[in-house]
């Protein structure tokens, strides 16, 4: 593993959602959702009480630092008469659309309903003068008596305004939604469909993939997860059964026939009870460029050249040390846990998340070479650096108690992890190393 030098290795910067130890952390308040937007000045999270939380990026300050900007509750729980269903309030995604003007959209979703917003900036005005004396409406006796009331502006507020609800199109749970590169249409998957839609109609969509039989005991794999590619005819999805389908949708409407399929090939030796289990595809990416895929199981991350579908690039052991505990980890529902995976803007480098709030950030073209951090507030402490003559440098934050950045991974020791604590969402910024990662209901911020 490498080890990160103390001068220009990966930092822990900033953390929100601080809560004392003795307070629980309830349910409704962990992070399911992270997100940049495509220029990394504003970053959202969306938690499982169907709040969205916006921050700013703070402009004055030298370095990489957001502030909060505004908070609005996006999903609220319903009820499913016709299925006798709770609709969860949980955010399973958000997606921005371009920034207008000063105004801000993004697509929120939960397990059944997409969102459109704008977040703006609105005046907030009182009536200052009226004709009202003491409370009592008094009549003018003349009119040089008679008073226009007048607006007097208080203050300006960040407004979240619901724009449109796209709803009634999905029998199962939404798992991805992804925006064209042509800003005017998206996709929505749950497990045996995708989606079409137009951002400016809400009541009609168009199927594009349907792998629903006809009779579900021949049910064999599920869609795991879906993205548009910088094409705008082309996306892709993931399946439980570990394949990714390249579709393009020039070729037909209804996209059953896939243009490429990128698999690994089953190792008949390795093959055991799990297998099937831990191959599931849990997140699929593009590279900015559109030329790579980068794929995350439950064990691995691969590099696939979209180019290239008999194997992957890169194959990257994330997992390799659980390998022994599967049987526990069944038993315990973790490993059915579904990790995402982010890329950097450069394609250069990936991140991935692990159990006991480690996560790894790898270097995509020496496969070597890996950092491993943990989302910790109480891992990380500031520490004073003592200059050569004796005097304090400036304080440096980021630095583990025992004085390393970066975590062995031949120290971890599954038998002593902490399977509660888990990074399942993260997200790289667009332009520059940075990364926010969510560990339950905390989002911490690391810079290189």
């Amino acid at each position: 593993m490498l080890d990160v030098d103390m001068e220009t290795g990966w930092k822990f910067t900033q953390c929100f959602g601080d809560k004392a130890e003795i307070e629980e952390v309830t349910e409704a308040d962990i992070i399911s959702t992270v997100e940049f937007n495509q220029n990394g000045e504003y970053l959202a999270t969306g938690d499982k009480g169907g709040r969205v939380v916006l921050f700013e990026r703070n402009e004055d300050k030298q370095g990489c630092e957001y502030n909060f900007f505004t908070e609005f509750q996006s999903h609220e729980p319903e009820f499913d008469y016709l299925k006798s269903l709770e609709i969860e309030e949980k955010i399973n995604k958000i997606k921005w659309l371009p920034q207008n003007n000063n105004s801000l959209f993004m697509l929120t979703s939960n397990d059944k309903t997409i969102k459109l917003w704008k977040i703006c900036e609105k005046s907030l005005k009182i009536v200052t003068e009226n004709n009202l004396l003491d409370g009592q409406r008094n009549a003018p006796v003349s009119l040089s008596q008679l008073r226009l009331p007048q607006l007097t502006l208080r203050e300006n507020i960040i407004a979240a305004i619901p724009r449109r609800i796209y709803s009634n199109a999905h029998a199962y749970h939404i798992n991805s939604i992804s925006v064209n590169s042509d800003n005017e249409t998206y996709l929505s998957a749950d497990d045996l469909r995708i989606n079409l839609w137009n951002l400016g109609v809400n009541n009609q969509s168009f199927n594009i993939v349907d792998i629903k039989p006809s009779n579900m005991q021949d049910l064999t794999e599920v869609i795991t997860s879906a993205e548009f590619h910088s094409s705008c005819n082309t996306f892709m999805y993931s399946s439980s059964k570990g394949t990714i389908k390249l579709c393009d949708m020039r070729d037909s409407s209804l996209c059953d026939n896939y243009s490429k399929v990128f698999e690994e090939p089953e190792d008949p030796s390795t093959k055991n009870f799990f297998s099937e289990i831990i191959s599931s595809v849990s997140d699929v990416k593009f590279s900015s460029d559109g030329r790579y895929i980068l794929s995350r199981d439950y064990l691995t991350i691969r590099l696939w050249d979209i180019n290239m579908e008999s194997h992957p690039v890169t194959t990257i052991n994330v997992h390799d040390y659980l390998r022994p505990k599967l049987c526990d980890l069944y038993e315990n529902d973790c490993i059915f846990d579904k990790f995402e995976c982010s890329m950097s803007g450069n394609g250069k480098s990936a991140m991935t998340g692990s159990y006991n709030n480690y996560f790894s950030i790898y270097d995509l073209e020496n496969n070597s070479e890996e950092i491993m951090l943990q989302a910790d507030k109480s891992a990380f402490k500031a520490m004073k650096v003592t200059s050569s003559d004796g005097s304090n440098a400036k304080s440096k934050v980021g630095v583990p108690k025992d004085g390393r950045e970066g975590i062995k991974k031949d120290d971890v020791d599954p038998d002593f992890l902490d399977y509660s604590r888990k990074i399942l969402h993260s997200s790289w910024h667009p332009k520059e190393d940075t990364i926010a990662v969510a560990a339950t209901n905390n989002l911490f911020i690391f810079t290189n």
